[in-house]
């Protein structure tokens, strides 16, 4: 009630007000390294990587404006949301090079346009820079001389871009003071790329080369070096694993993965790593080895060995890990497909598919059991796998001519045959009550209407034996289900939604799975949503006093809306910040606050 009494007086204030449109100044108040105005009259903000961003938007106009940051630097998905409205200030602390780019700051109140200026934000930053070297080699007159030709590249991040300097030991390089050395930076780098190359190496190219960068000090970011040694023996890195490319492992077990260096000069670094994700927590590397104890079906993946020394192209190793598992054992009816039915007849033909998701899924060995007992294969009775219309690796029974006596429960196991992983099994009963599903929406359920923020309950009912999962998706909107995924699996028909928002309105399809029932055409239902937002009658009951006088009156755009009967005009809606307010039963539009 106190937040309505403080509503209801801002408006009754406002009537009697004059209106001021927004005004907006940008200033700063943080760490700049400059600010400057360009050749184009813009404000240009600039400041260090790693240093705090303070931007405020100083704002006047009646009543007071309310202030929106936005940022452009040509992706939508820089756009960020509302910052404070009390003090209007955008602050970012530990400011990064992305982040960089043009503000807009917003201020509106209503009257008039919006008020927009906007500032130039530039991230300085210099990087560590990379030396890396590559040689050719071309034989002459035989195998009694070599032309070696190195090439050191020296490579950074910088803004603005760095200047790069060569040294040989103290002394700086340069074409006119040594013939054997080319400088030049590579078309395709845009100026973070200088080259030195050291023709037909001389024995005095045996030496220590440094590279250093430099942004002539701006925001006092200091210059940077990297130095590289080359001797006769410089090569690139040379790997060997101890184990094969694929390897397949129990969970549970302990497992040592060997990267040993077999050349490299200078010495390189070794380096394991995971994709995807990061290296696992039961995991430890020393030196080459890998060593992962107690592993877990999560921890399979790709292992990356990589040794680095700068010389040449890395050396990589890869080891697909597999950690046996099985899980999720399902199971399809197909009736006679030839003769296009839908149902089980007796004479005609019946096949029952089973399935598991396993790693190594080609290992997997599936046996069939009729009545607890191993099923008796025969011209009538036969096994399938990799039928093409089904996934990979499904092992299927084929019964030809199906007869009374085949009627019975049939039981498919799947094993890893030598492994510690327990067996998965899926029943399948096939009598004469077995039915295809038919799939309906209880009577008085096929439009649900609710609260924002309440729950929802769509409700499809399956009937047949057996019964499938149902899959919920969205029809007329192509955004996912609120668990994130597009479509959401449900065993007795019911979705339940919770905390519902107006997003969430819509058509909504219920359909039966393929799998745990018959494989044929899914059965589907429709469920349509209707989500009303709050309405807030007590400050509908404040604003009928200006609607009713019809006085402009500060913040409130009344509409007219004429009726028929009785040729006058009545208020019915009112827009308030350019959002529409009506005053009838249900409501479409944003809510209004108290």
């Amino acid at each position: 009630m106190e937040g309505a009494r403080v509503l209801l007086l801002s408006l009754f204030t406002s009537c009697f007000l004059s209106a001021a449109p927004a005004q907006a100044q940008i200033i700063h108040a943080g760490q700049a390294c400059v600010v400057k105005e360009d050749n184009i009259s813009e404000r240009v903000y600039t400041i260090r990587e790693g240093d705090t961003l303070v931007l405020q938007c100083l704002v006047t106009g009646h009543p007071r404006p309310q202030v929106r940051w936005t940022k452009t630097a040509g992706s939508a998905s820089d756009k960020f949301q509302e910052t404070s409205v009390l003090n209007e200030t955008l602050r970012i602390e530990k400011i990064q090079r992305l982040q960089g780019g043009r503000y807009y700051c917003k201020a509106e109140n209503g009257v008039g346009v919006p008020a927009i200026k906007s500032i130039r934000v530039d991230v300085q930053y210099l990087d560590e820079p990379v030396l890396t070297v590559h040689q050719t080699i071309s034989d002459v007159r035989g195998s009694f001389y070599q032309e070696k030709t190195v090439f050191l590249r020296c490579t950074v991040n910088s803004n603005p871009p760095a200047r790069f300097i060569w040294k040989r030991g103290a002394e700086t390089l340069s074409h006119s003071q040594d013939n054997g050395v080319d400088i030049y930076e590579p078309l395709y780098t845009q100026g973070e790329t200088k080259v030195l190359k050291l023709k037909n190496l001389r024995p005095q190219d045996y030496a220590s080369y440094t590279c250093q960068v430099s942004v002539r000090n701006v925001c006092s970011i200091p210059d940077k070096s990297i130095t590289f040694q080359l001797t006769n023996t410089t090569a690139p890195p040379a790997l060997k694993l101890s184990v094969n490319e694929t390897l397949v492992v129990n969970p549970g077990d302990n497992i040592t993965m060997q990267c040993s260096l077999t050349g490299g000069d200078p010495q390189p670094e070794v380096v394991w790593s995971h994709s995807p994700g990061p290296m696992p927590p039961n995991s430890l590397v020393q030196g080459g080895n890998l060593t992962i104890w107690r592993i877990h079906v999560e921890d399979s993946g790709y292992y990356n060995c990589t040794a680095i020394n700068n010389v040449g192209n890395p050396a990589k190793k890869t080891v697909n890990l597999l950690v046996r598992s099985m899980k999720n054992a399902t199971f399809q009816i197909t009736p006679d497909v030839i003769k296009e039915s839908e149902t089980i007849q007796l004479g005609q033909d019946l096949k029952l598919s089973c399935h598991v998701d396993a790693v190594p899924q080609e290992k997997v060995v599936y046996s069939w059991y009729k009545n607890g007992k191993p099923a008796r294969f025969s011209d009538r009775l036969l096994i399938t796998r990799n039928d093409p219309e089904l996934p990979p690796v499904t092992c299927s029974l084929e019964i030809i001519d199906l007869r009374f006596s085949d009627y019975g429960t049939y039981l498919c196991v799947a094993t890893f045959q030598g492994a510690p992983i327990p067996d998965l099994s899926v029943e399948v009963n096939i009598s004469s009550e077995t039915v295809p599903p038919t799939i309906s929406v209880p009577k008085g359920q096929s439009t649900i209407t609710v609260r924002e923020g309440s729950r929802a309950e769509l409700q499809c009912e399956v009937r047949g034996k057996p019964k499938p999962p149902i899959i919920w998706s969205r029809v007329d909107k192509e955004t996912p289900m609120p668990s994130g995924s597009m479509t959401m699996e449900t065993y007795d028909g019911k979705l339940q939604l919770e905390s519902v928002s107006r997003e969430m309105s819509g058509t909504y399809k219920c359909q039966t799975a393929r799998y745990n029932g018959f494989n044929i055409r899914p059965r589907e239902a429709l469920v349509q949503l209707n989500v009303q937002c709050e309405y807030n009658h007590t400050v509908l009951e404040h604003l009928s006093e200006c609607l009713r006088t019809q006085k402009p009156c500060r913040g409130l755009t009344p509409t007219k809306t004429n009726d028929d009967n009785d040729n006058t005009d009545k208020m019915t809606t009112v827009i308030i910040k350019g959002l529409e307010y009506t005053n009838d039963a249900q409501c479409n539009c944003s809510p209004l606050a108290d």
